[in-house]
């Protein structure tokens, strides 16, 4: 779900980029959020996914090497952060997504079953399940590729935004905007979907570009701390308390937070607040999360033979496809080793 303050960014905190601009930046990655949508979008017309032969699924490793190759080979250098232990606060916000997906599976069979594909392949999209076997495969095929990956003790997005405060990343990549709260100075949204989204219930299709949004620009034209901030969040709902409260949106919480200065003394002054947990717990989940240095940030040319073996050998994939793919990874690489050595020799 993640926080939804869009209405709240100024424009000139947002920064529409192409992906190109984004060559020589090392990007955090919520690996659980881009594997959804992989797991979403990558299906045939009637809603299924892509299967091996023993039926088991592969849309996600699909996106994840192919939107992989790209990043590498338009210099990014990616790093994905995958989720951990979720905070017990989270449990009502799971369970949630979960009946969803549950609902979402009804429909869609019963969408198959009466032809109708485009409903089907919608339900489809909304009853994508991430299995634990599909993370351990994405570890493993990242590990081929020469890509480091960092395993979070609880949230990926906090453990992402942990790496950008301390300068081993360079932007957080999500689509929505808790990053910020966790503190992340810089988030690059759109770059792990496709250049083109199509609008909901109709045949017409929209470029989307990449934007980056940097936190204290934000922060600066609001005229407000990261801690007020998260204390709007709360107020609009968060996955901790995804309902928020009733009949207020973003622009009245930040109404409410810039004339009371906090939550706390807000609180008082709104009719019908009520929070299933406290309000400090969630705060202190976003400004005080559990984050670990315990990890280490290698790229390195990818194992051809291993990752051909794993995707083609095990998984069905086409091999012409799969090595052409690796030799852009190991030219791109090559180029920049070049790059490398003629500014090492100016330098010198």
């Amino acid at each position: 779900m993640g926080v939804n303050i869009r209405a709240l960014v100024p424009k000139e905190a947002i920064q529409v980029v192409e992906l190109k601009d984004l060559a020589g930046k090392v990007i955090a990655f919520d690996a659980y959020n881009a594997l959804y949508q992989f797991l979403a979008t990558i299906r045939g017309p009637d809603g299924r996914p892509l299967m091996d032969s023993r039926g088991r699924v592969t849309s996600h490793l699909s996106g994840l090497f192919y939107r992989t190759v790209n990043f590498i080979e338009l210099g990014i250098r990616p790093v994905y952060v995958f989720d951990g232990k979720p905070p017990a606060l989270k449990e009502v916000e799971i369970k949630r997504r979960m009946e969803i997906r549950e609902e979402a599976l009804i429909k869609y069979e019963e969408a198959l079953k009466a032809g109708r594909l485009e409903e089907a392949r919608k339900y489809a999209q909304q009853a994508a399940k991430l299995k634990d076997e599909m993370v351990e495969d994405a570890k493993r095929l990242l590990d081929l590729m020469g890509v480091p990956w960092v395993q979070a003790p609880s949230e990926g997005e906090a453990q992402a935004a942990h790496l950008a405060r301390r300068g081993d990343a360079d932007l957080c990549a999500s689509q929505d905007y808790d990053s910020l709260l966790f503190g992340a100075p810089a988030l690059v949204r759109n770059v792990a979907i496709s250049s083109r989204r199509k609008l909901p219930g109709k045949d017409v299709y929209v470029e989307v570009k990449p934007e980056v949004v940097k936190l204290d620009i934000l922060l600066e034209r609001l005229g407000i701390t990261r801690e007020q901030l998260v204390d709007i969040a709360i107020l609009v709902g968060t996955d901790y308390n995804p309902k928020g409260v009733r009949g207020i949106g973003p622009k009245r919480a930040y109404e409410l937070i810039k004339r009371y200065g906090s939550l706390e003394r807000a609180l008082p002054h709104i009719k019908n607040a009520e929070f299933p947990v406290d309000p400090a717990e969630i705060k202190r989940l976003f400004l005080e999360p559990e984050v670990t240095d315990e990890y280490e940030l290698v790229w390195s040319e990818p194992d051809m033979e291993g990752v051909v073996d794993f995707l083609c050998g095990e998984r069905d994939f086409s091999e012409e496809r799969v090595r052409k793919a690796l030799n852009r990874v190991l030219e791109a690489l090559k180029k920049a080793r070049k790059k490398a050595v003629k500014l090492t020799d100016f330098f010198g």
